[in-house]
């Protein structure tokens, strides 16, 4: 059975629990089906997410992604059991790796071997949600005796993946894949490492959820949006693995020219290094229908579900972008 095409909203909103809380208000009001938030500093986000569940009643929560160097297995099992009995059904744990910068610079943590770490999170997360007794001496973990009471419907996993071997591990072990950043032209060949790592596992591909968090900004000034993403995600493919993943999905130049400049603390030659073309491979910036036809031909090839995470400097942008995609306006 194909699995639904879905838009979701991206949270939080900002600081304030209260932002977030009317965001989801409205999103499950207009019709969205998900709401999916980032994790990587305050507000907390598995925190928030309980924080918030009873303001909503049908809408489906997502995380894209919780690092898994910075909560054990056994926390993050806990964490899920309480998550899990408030959203029953309505809830995706995302995984990931993060970069060097939150790792290393925020938490002091190395980001050593984070294709095990995530695969063997993943493992033992799964595990302990079924209520067995931990007994795991892993390459990278181990666990002795943890057990906390079973989950009836336990969320599922969704690891994020950006090349070859984490992909693979992903649609091995997780229940999804989640994809972030990437240019259009490499979405094919990560599909065909979702389909190596599904084979791996005896899965079919096709029942593998794939999300993708967007860099959406629905304008009439297609330079100032480039302009706005260049500023803002230079520094993310300054950090070696997106520049590692930029040059495997086909950018050798740009991601060395950014490495350089980055290191020389030259802003503008890092910055540089996104073109206006290359970042139309990666952003999705227009009128309403030109970001809606990106989003269409995402998911004909492979995406079902679209994070919208729009690339707003004021109210007046975020609310066209997300207006772009309710229901009432939008459809696969």
């Amino acid at each position: 059975m194909a699995l639904d095409k879905r838009v979701a909203i991206t949270l939080p909103a900002g600081p304030r629990l209260t932002d977030t809380i009317s965001r989801l208000q409205w999103a499950e009001e207009v019709g969205y089906t998900d709401a999916w938030f980032s994790d990587a500093g305050a507000p907390d986000t598995l925190t928030q997410i309980a924080a918030v569940a009873h303001h909503t009643s049908s809408i489906r929560f997502g995380v894209a992604v919780t690092p898994v160097y910075t909560r054990t297995p056994a926390v993050i099992a806990a964490s899920l059991n309480v998550i899990g009995q408030l959203l029953p059904g309505r809830f995706v744990m995302g995984m990931g790796s993060s970069s060097q910068t939150i790792m290393g610079n925020w938490n002091g943590i190395a980001l050593d071997k984070p294709v095990t770490r995530v695969k063997e999170t993943a493992i033992m997360v799964r595990s302990m949600l079924k209520g067995e007794k931990s007994d795991f001496q892993l390459e990278t973990m181990s666990s002795r005796g943890y057990r906390q009471a079973p989950l009836e419907n336990p969320p599922p996993l969704y690891l994020a993946a950006l090349r070859s071997k984490m992909i693979e591990a992903a649609a091995e072990v997780g229940d999804g894949v989640i994809f972030n950043l990437w240019p259009k032209g490499a979405l094919s060949k990560m599909m065909e490492h979702v389909k190596i790592g599904a084979e791996k596992a005896g899965k079919d591909w096709q029942d593998i959820e794939i999300v993708n968090r967007a860099m959406v900004l629905v304008t009439d000034d297609k330079e100032d949006g480039r302009n706005r993403f260049r500023a803002n995600f230079a520094p993310y493919y300054a950090t070696p693995v997106y520049n590692k993943f930029l040059a495997w999905a086909g950018y050798e130049d740009a991601a060395a020219t950014i490495r350089e400049g980055w290191a020389a603390k030259d802003r503008a030659r890092t910055g540089g290094a996104l073109t206006d073309a290359m970042i139309d491979e990666i952003a999705i910036i227009g009128s309403a229908d030109e970001v809606r036809d990106r989003i269409r031909e995402d998911a004909d090839g492979g995406v079902h579900t679209s994070i919208i995470a729009p690339l707003a400097m004021s109210a007046d942008d975020l609310d066209r972008t997300f207006d772009a995609f309710k229901p009432d306006n939008f459809s696969f």
